[in-house]
C-alpha cells in the first residue's frame, strides 16, 4: 500500500511539474529574482546609512565630552590657584568620569566604523553581483525570446502548432461547406432546367403548366395555318384580276 501511494504521489508531482513548466515564464522568473536582489541591496545601503548616523551621534557626544573635559581641567587649575584643593579634586573626579565615558564612546565609534567598512565592502560586492545578474538576465531573456519566436515560426511553417492546427481545421470546414453549397446549387440548377422543380409561388401544378404549353402551341399552330390560308387566298385573287 505504501509503495502504491508513493508511486501515485510521484505521478501527481510529475504532472504538476509539467503544468508549472508550461506556465512558467523565464523572463518573469528572472525579473522577480532581480527585484529581490535589488531589495537586498537596498537593505544593505539602509544599514550603512543607519551605522553612519549612529556613528555621527557618538562623534557629537565625544565632541561635547571633550569640551567638558577642557572646561573641568581649567576649573581644576583655577581651584588650585585659589588654594581650593577641595574644588580642584571635585573637578578632577568629574573629569576622570567623563574620560571613562569618552573611552567607551571611542570604542563604540570604532566598532561602528568597522561595521560600516564591512557593510560598504559587502555593498560593493553585492552591487557587482546584482549588475552581473542583470546583464545575464537580459541576455537570457533575449535568447529565450529569440528561441520562442523561432519555435513559433517553425510551427507556422510546418503547421504543427495549435493555432495552425485550428486554422487547418477551419479551412477544411470552409471547404466542406463550399462543396456542399456548390452541390446544392448544381442540383437546383438541374431541377430548374429539367422543369422538375415546382414553382411554389404559382397555384398551377407542373401538369397544368405542361398542358397549358401544349394548348398554347396548338393555338400558335392554328393561327399560323390561318395566316398562311389568308395569304394564299390573297395571292389567288391577284392572279385572277390580272
Amino acid at each position: 500500500m505504501a509503495g502504491l501511494m508513493s508511486r501515485a504521489s510521484l505521478v501527481v508531482k510529475s504532472k504538476f511539474s509539467k503544468v508549472l513548466d508550461r506556465a512558467e515564464d523565464p523572463g518573469e522568473t528572472l525579473d522577480y529574482s532581480y527585484e529581490k536582489q535589488l531589495e537586498l541591496l537596498q537593505n544593505v545601503k539602509r544599514g550603512i546609512a543607519d551605522v553612519v548616523t549612529a556613528k555621527k551621534r557618538l562623534e557629537l557626544q565625544e565632541a561635547q565630552l571633550q569640551q567638558s573635559l577642557v572646561k573641568l581641567d581649567s576649573q581644576a587649575r583655577e581651584a588650585v590657584a585659589a588654594n581650593r584643593e577641595d574644588l580642584a579634586r571635585q573637578a578632577l573626579e568629574r573629569k576622570s568620569g567623563l574620560q571613562q565615558q569618552l573611552q567607551a564612546l571611542d570604542q563604540q565609534t570604532q566598532q561602528l566604523q568597522q561595521q560600516q567598512e564591512k557593510l560598504v565592502a559587502s555593498e560593493k560586492t553585492l552591487s557587482a553581483k546584482v549588475e552581473a545578474f542583470r546583464t545575464q538576465k537580459e541576455t537570457i531573456k533575449a535568447q529565450y525570446s529569440a528561441a520562442e519566436a523561432q519555435v513559433r515560426i517553425g510551427e507556422a511553417a510546418t503547421g504543427i502548432g495549435e493555432q495552425m492546427a485550428d486554422t487547418g481545421l477551419a479551412i477544411q470546414r470552409a471547404k466542406d461547406k463550399t462543396d456542399q453549397m456548390q452541390a446544392r446549387a448544381s442540383a437546383i440548377d438541374e431541377l430548374t432546367t429539367s422543369g422538375a422543380r415546382e414553382d411554389f409561388t404559382s397555384d398551377q401544378t407542373e401538369l397544368d403548366r405542361q398542358l397549358g404549353a401544349i394548348a398554347s402551341q396548338s393555338q400558335v399552330d392554328r393561327e399560323l395555318e390561318q395566316m398562311k390560308a389568308e395569304l394564299g387566298s390573297g395571292e389567288e385573287k391577284k392572279e385572277l384580276q390580272q
